[in-house]
């Protein structure tokens, strides 16, 4: 493929967004692209027009794969930080950078015990990012 131009799927795991969101972009004109028999392909240039932001090509795979899974729990929470914590939790893992691994993020909470469970599952960095972001909003 030439340099400077991308695949629907390029193009969705660059901006973290489902392949059928930027075919439905492509289809409506809001994102321009050339036909080339049955797969449309986007200038880098037209990508950057749509996002408004400068993009960087995606970075060639890697052999090595690290992933990290972790579990908290938090005793003694109110409903309130609950809300707060999760919404944090799944706000931050929805905004990865172009070419970072999907995180995901569960929450369990059992208001009689007053515990709520946190279950993370991502690249290293982005798990301990959040652990960082948890730890600033349960800190005293």
């Amino acid at each position: 493929m030439p340099e400077g131009f991308y695949s629907v799927e390029q193009v969705a795991e660059l901006l973290g967004l489902h392949v059928r969101t930027v075919r439905g972009y492509v289809r409506d004109g809001k994102l321009p692209a050339a036909r080339i028999g049955k797969q449309y392909r986007i200038t880098h240039d037209d990508l950057e027009t749509f996002t408004g932001l400068p993009i960087s090509a995606p970075k060639p795979a890697t052999a090595g794969h690290a992933e990290a899974s972790c579990i908290v729990e938090i005793d003694d929470i109110d409903r309130a930080t609950v809300d707060r914590v999760a919404t944090l939790l799944t706000a931050t893992a929805a905004t990865r950078g172009p070419g970072g691994r999907a995180l995901r993020v569960e929450t369990s909470y059992d208001p009689a015990r007053g515990r709520l469970k946190v279950i993370l599952l991502g690249g290293l960095a982005d798990t301990a990012r959040l652990l960082d972001y948890l730890d600033g909003v349960l800190a005293p």
